[in-house]
C-alpha cells in the first residue's frame, strides 16, 4: 500500500512509520494540515492516517475538503476524542474508520489493511464494464464474454474500453483516434477501421449476437 500517515507527535510517527514500513508499505508522511492537503493533491495514496489534532488544518476539515473535491481516498481518524459526537462528526466529514488513541499497532493495521481491501473491491467494481454478455475490467485488463477469456492487444484492449465507455452512444473516427491513439494521426487514415475488424474477429464473429454496429457516415457504436 501507499500510506500517507498525518501525525504531529514525533513519537507515535515514527513509530507508526517504521511499523508500516516493516510490513512493506510504502510510507510519507505529514505534520501538519495545510502539508498534508499538498500531499495528497499531488499524489495518489491508498489510505490516509490522519491525527484529529493538527496544525494549521484539522483532520475534520480535511476530511471535508477532500470529498468536497470529489476525492474519495479512504480516511482512517486518528483521535485523542472518544466520545460519540466526535466520531459521528469525524464519519460525517467523510473518514471511512477511526481508532481512538491510545490503540495497539496491531488493530491499527488490521483496520487500514481492511479499508485497503474494500477500496479496492469497490475500485474494480467501478472498473467493471458489462454490454449484454461482455464484460471488460479496466484495471485488470481482462475481456470475457459469455464467460469465456478473450486475450486482446493493448491498443485493441484501450479500443474496446473506449467503446464500452461510450455504450449506446456513437463515437467518430475522429473521436477514437484521438482518446485511443492520443496523437495526431492524419485524419485519412483507415487505422480505426482496422482495428474495428481486428476486435470484430474477437468480440463478434465466435458469438451469434453482435455488440460493435457501424454507422455509416458517423462512426461506431458498441450496444446490445
Amino acid at each position: 500500500m501507499k500510506l500517507l500517515i498525518v501525525e504531529d507527535e514525533p513519537n507515535l510517527l515514527s513509530i507508526l512509520r517504521k511499523g508500516f514500513a516493516e510490513n512493506n508499505n510504502e510510507v510519507s508522511v505529514a505534520m501538519d494540515g495545510k502539508t498534508a492537503m499538498e500531499m495528497i493533491h499531488n499524489y495518489t495514496f491508498d489510505v490516509v492516517i490522519l491525527d484529529v489534532m493538527l496544525p494549521d488544518i484539522n483532520g475534520i476539515e480535511i476530511c471535508r475538503r477532500l470529498r468536497a473535491a470529489k476525492n474519495f481516498v479512504p480516511i482512517l481518524l486518528l483521535t485523542a476524542l472518544g466520545t460519540s459526537e466526535n466520531i459521528v462528526t469525524g464519519l460525517n466529514a467523510g473518514a471511512d474508520d477511526y481508532l481512538v488513541k491510545p490503540f495497539k499497532f496491531g488493530e491499527l493495521d488490521a483496520r487500514i489493511n481492511a479499508l485497503y481491501r474494500r477500496s479496492q473491491q469497490e475500485t474494480e467494481k467501478i472498473d467493471t464494464i458489462t454490454v449484454a454478455d461482455l464484460e471488460i475490467n479496466g484495471r485488470a485488463k481482462t475481456v470475457k464474454r459469455n464467460g469465456e477469456n478473450i486475450i486482446l492487444t493493448a491498443k485493441e484492449f484501450k479500443l474496446l474500453y473506449y467503446l464500452a465507455k461510450n455504450t449506446g452512444r456513437i463515437v467518430s473516427r475522429d473521436q477514437i483516434l484521438d482518446n485511443v491513439w492520443d496523437i495526431n494521426f492524419d485524419m485519412n487514415t483507415n487505422v480505426v477501421d482496422v482495428y474495428i475488424t481486428y476486435l470484430r474477429r474477437k468480440i463478434d464473429k465466435p458469438y451469434s449476437t453482435k455488440l460493435i454496429h457501424t454507422m455509416k457516415g458517423l462512426g461506431y457504436v458498441i450496444k446490445p
